[in-house]
């Protein structure tokens, strides 16, 4: 029996960190107050859960799953049918929870189909996914009574009267909705991260053998964070199905699961918040990118294939790589290197994009006439000195960038062995 009371101090800096999650998800439509601003954010909720949910597969499990996109689109065929049932009268729940029934489909897909995938770990498994992604996706066209075809199944977020003035009919109260589930869904999967659920989810990435050894069944912790993942997957759906107001075809499909997959992996599956810088990422770059230039997959492609070169870790590695570098006061010594990185890179993309954007025109926009504007300048698809100048600049910039990037591997392993020798020191005393 407890005789004495202990006192637990209280955790400033998660409080800090979850405050700065919190605070730009109420104030960002206060900002950014146009119609387009409220929808690119609402789809950056959306697409936080749904990459969040990803990686708990891919960074905390080791499962690289090619067919993600099953139950957040099942999650939002079923959240469109609750939706309608909600307007029949057949179901009644507030608006608000239907989010919540495409969580309970993600969960209980993820129930069937992970029983099958999750038998099978590495190549294996990722091969299974991939199978089943494209068997869904079939399905979706073949049975049109309930994936409603090619047009999909549309619906109406608008029902009965509004409580307390919320209709759901703003979009900025959707935005809010999709904000509470975001904070809540993302809290919900950190605090996984530490269960022993999620650290023998760790090991079992790391070492199934030594799991298995000691008593544990790998494929059980495989499946259980497989319906985990599932789960929030759907809430993804059904908040996007609320937001939308129609589900089509496109949401299972392979496209949509190698989205989640690279730009995971770009914001940084090893760290927590990395797949959250890869949601933004991904929304500005369907919403945006794709809207200044045709070739904008061509783009996610070179930088893609940048990152696994230069920055495999993700984006959040660079980030955590620096602050480590901060805290022992050596990052002003690179800010010198890291203005030539920048520098050379800008012009060589910019030389890379010119050539590519010619091309482009080319091929697509000839009818137009051989001259169009690029970054304020005209461009001659046609002419001589475009190309010429273009692929000057191209092999220029990246000539520079690599001279720049060899001096800075030099400087960043001489501060690296610096901080090994401080930490040593400090171990000493």
């Amino acid at each position: 029996m407890k005789t004495h009371y202990t006192f637990k101090p209280i955790n400033v800096g998660r409080w800090v960190v979850w405050t700065a999650f919190a605070i730009p998800l109420l104030v960002a439509p206060l900002i950014f107050k146009s119609g387009l601003g409220i929808t690119v954010l609402s789809q950056m909720g959306i697409a936080i859960i749904a990459c969040l949910s990803y990686n708990m597969l891919l960074g905390h499990g080791g499962m690289l799953s090619f067919g993600h996109a099953v139950y957040t689109g099942l999650g939002s065929y079923l959240a469109i049918h609750a939706l309608n049932s909600i307007a029949d009268g057949a179901l009644p729940i507030p608006v608000s929870t239907v989010p919540l029934v495409g969580g309970l489909a993600g969960m209980g897909f993820a129930v069937l189909f992970g029983y099958v995938t999750t038998r099978k770990a590495g190549t294996t498994f990722a091969m299974i996914t991939l199978g089943l992604a494209e068997l869904v996706f079939a399905m979706s066209l073949m049975i049109p009574e309930f994936f409603g075809g090619e047009g999909g199944v549309s619906g109406n977020r608008v029902i009965g009267q509004p409580v307390m003035g919320i209709s759901f009919g703003p979009a900025v109260q959707v935005y809010y909705l999709i904000a509470v589930y975001t904070f809540i869904s993302v809290a919900a999967m950190f605090a996984f991260t530490g269960t022993p659920l999620g650290r023998m989810l760790n090991a079992v990435r790391d070492n199934p053998e030594r799991v298995e050894f000691i008593g544990y069944n790998p494929q059980r912790v495989r499946y259980t964070a497989f319906i985990i993942a599932g789960f929030f997957a759907g809430i993804s759906g059904g908040l996007a199905a609320l937001n939308f107001e129609i589900v089509t075809a496109e949401v299972v499909g392979a496209a949509r699961s190698g989205a989640y997959l690279l730009f995971t992996f770009l914001g940084g599956a090893t760290f927590f918040f990395g797949p959250i810088i890869g949601a933004i990422l991904m929304v500005l770059a369907f919403v945006l990118l794709s809207e200044f230039t045709k070739a904008w997959l061509l783009y996610l492609g070179l930088i893609f294939l940048f990152m696994v070169m230069y920055a495999p870790g993700g984006i959040a590695s660079l980030i955590m790589m620096n602050l480590r570098v901060a805290k022992y006061g050596r990052l002003r010594t690179l800010w010198v290197s890291y203005l030539g990185l920048a520098g050379t890179a800008v012009a060589g993309l910019a030389g890379a994009a010119a050539v590519v954007e010619m091309i482009y025109h080319r091929q697509l926009d000839a009818a137009m006439g051989s001259e169009f504007a690029f970054m304020g300048a005209m461009l001659d698809a046609q002419g001589l000195n475009s190309w010429f100048g273009a692929v000057f600049v191209l092999v220029t910039g990246f000539g520079l960038f690599e001279v720049c990037r060899r001096e800075y591997v030099k400087q960043w392993s001489k501060i690296q062995e610096d901080i090994e020798k401080e930490i040593m020191r400090q171990e000493a005393l």
